[in-house]
């Protein structure tokens, strides 16, 4: 090797070992943000805990800090609501979301996918205040009619806004999942006299289910942090919710309304800070189910 190549060899070398440090100093960072906001919201949360304890917090539906006679702070309600509105908002958002996606990635043609796929894009870009003015204006007096309630701020409303605005993440991610299998499995599949639905159900989507999953999961991830549409919609009602007709109000919701109005250091802020890390906790439970769900998917697959 000349003395002109053995340089090429080492600068390829240097350029590898800066891309490498780079990328592992951007994970250690992310790992250092995360363990960052978990400490934030452990050590504010704390006095709250302290004082009022787990299970007053986890076992009562009550949530009244404000109140004369005696402050309450269960927010079992706000755990309930959120759940309801995020299922509700995946039954709706995950059959129209695969739907859609194989439908752009093995049935239209090339021009209805580039019409139909950029419009999806553009959806995930609409602000949630909009969407939710959308269910209050247009949904809500909808519901309101169609289940013949006072008005249409209830579980059902925040579900249909939280399943719009999941969509364009499921198809996305699932039209690229579903794009990516290879033709060979799809001419086999046809070879065995299988007809175009029968290869779609039986070996596309099933090749495609890692990314499918995944796709499920950021949606719901979506759902259940998202605040300003919830927030608008849901009816705000700190009660327990006795079915999915009631106005909710989840965790997200509260910590909105309530953060601005608080003492800081006060046992309400603090009881706030415990409100973020039970949302935080159901967040990460999301990513790490996902996260098993798709390696044992894909060790069944090797």
């Amino acid at each position: 090797m000349t003395d002109k190549n053995k340089r090429k060899v080492t600068v390829r070398r240097f350029k590898e070992k800066i891309i490498e440090k780079f990328f592992q100093a951007n994970g250690i960072f992310s790992i250092i943000v995360l363990l960052g906001i978990f400490s934030l919201l452990v050590i504010e949360g704390w006095p709250a805990i302290k004082k009022l304890g787990v299970a007053e917090f986890l076992f009562s539906g009550k949530w009244n800090p404000t109140s004369f006679e005696k402050e309450s702070y269960g927010i079992l309600s706000m755990i309930v609501s959120t759940l309801m509105v995020t299922i509700g908002a995946m039954i709706i958002a995950v059959p129209l979301g695969i739907g859609c996606a194989a439908y752009l990635a093995d049935v239209a043609n090339r021009k209805t996918r580039e019409i139909v796929k950029p419009v999806i894009e553009i959806l995930a870009g609409i602000p949630s205040v909009v969407i939710g003015f959308i269910g209050i204006i247009i949904v809500g007096p909808f519901l309101a009619d169609l289940l013949g309630t006072s008005h249409g701020l209830n579980a059902i409303n925040g579900s249909i806004l939280l399943a719009v605005m999941s969509l364009p993440t499921i198809i996305s991610i699932s039209e690229d999942a579903i794009s990516s299998v290879p033709m060979v499995y799809k001419q086999a599949s046809y070879a065995l006299g299988a007809n175009k639905w029968q290869t779609l159900v039986k070996v596309t989507l099933p090749a495609a289910m890692s990314g499918i999953i995944a796709s499920v999961m950021l949606g719901m991830g979506r759902a259940i942090g998202e605040t300003m549409t919830v927030l608008m919609a849901c009816g705000n009602a700190p009660a327990f919710p006795q079915s999915i007709k009631d106005s909710v109000r989840p965790i997200t919701s509260t910590i909105a309304i309530e953060m601005g109005e608080t003492v800081q250091g006060g046992l309400h802020y603090s009881s706030l800070f415990v409100v973020a890390f039970v949302l935080f906790l159901m967040t990460f439970a999301v990513n790490l189910v996902s996260d098993i769900v798709l390696n044992k998917y894909q060790k069944v697959n090797r």
